[in-house]
């Protein structure tokens, strides 16, 4: 039997990436000022996108009645969490790669909640 090199260097390079990730520099978080001037200053969906995970807790402690450390709030958390692939891949489907508007911003931003966090009922205007 031989022995497995290829394996070797893909686990050891694999190795390597996780150590990497682990310690470069964290981008800092995206501010909701970010968006104020999307005409001159146009965001990457991605960005938006982010900034809309960020907001889960938010969301959460609305959609829970405003209660932090109730089980509806912790469900929801982690509910909108484990849907964040799902939800990018949806947002990444039908939305354009750059945001330059705030039409789009608004459907982006609202379409990635409802993923995240959906919501029941009629909303109260």
């Amino acid at each position: 039997m031989q022995f497995p090199k290829a394996t070797v260097i893909l686990v050891s390079a694999a190795l390597v990436f996780v150590v990497w990730e682990q310690f470069r520099d964290q981008p800092a978080p995206v501010n909701s000022a970010r968006f104020t001037n999307l005409a001159s200053d146009p965001a990457e969906r991605s960005e938006v996108v982010d900034w809309v995970v960020t907001q889960i807790p938010a969301l959460c402690k609305e959609s829970a009645g405003g209660e932090e450390g109730s089980e509806a709030y912790s469900e929801c958390v982690e509910r909108g969490e484990s849907r964040t692939s799902t939800c990018r891949r949806e947002i990444y489907d039908v939305f354009p790669g750059v945001i330059a508007s705030d039409k789009v911003f608004r459907d982006v931003s609202i379409t990635m909640m409802n993923c995240l966090v959906p919501q029941s009922g009629l909303i109260s205007p």
